[in-house]
């Protein structure tokens, strides 16, 4: 299964130089954990970072920072984990496990935010996966006995 098929596509982003508290409120406002940091959110939106709620509360309240002037540009994580949208989903839980990220954007073939995806979503497909191999033995077991009589 490609990673296309499973990311989020409405993504929350902001500029290199929005405010954490800016995020914050974007954040809440859209309830979501996180904003993709682009180079230009009106336009081709290549992601430059991932800023999540967990890094507000930890390096800017944590730190006794002040939110209303650190930029989110300060708290990314450099460089940015990404994912092309054609990659399985094996491909990017390995990248996720190697660079200890639940996140990641997911771009196209010219690097252009197309989406975004989770730890949780990951989960979710791999989890359907499982359950269709059991379903596969159960009709397999449930065909040997109808058979057999």
């Amino acid at each position: 299964m490609r990673v296309s098929e499973i990311c989020t596509t409405d993504v929350v982003c902001c500029g290199p130089g929005a405010t954490a508290l800016e995020a914050a409120r974007l954040m809440r406002q859209k309830h979501v954990g996180d904003v993709v940091i682009v180079s230009d959110p009106a336009g081709e939106r290549v992601p430059l970072g991932v800023v999540t709620d967990r890094d507000l509360a930890t390096d800017v309240l944590g730190n006794g920072r002040d939110a209303a002037i650190m930029p989110l540009s300060a708290l990314a994580r450099r460089p940015v984990v990404i994912a092309a949208e054609s990659e399985d989903l094996h491909e990017v839980l390995e990248r996720m496990r190697v660079h200890g990220v639940r996140r990641i954007p997911v771009v196209d073939s010219a690097g252009a935010l197309v989406g975004i995806v989770t730890l949780d979503d990951l989960l979710g497909a791999l989890l359907a996966e499982v359950q269709a191999l059991l379903e596969t033995t159960r009709r397999a077991q449930r065909h040997e006995l109808s058979t057999r009589r």
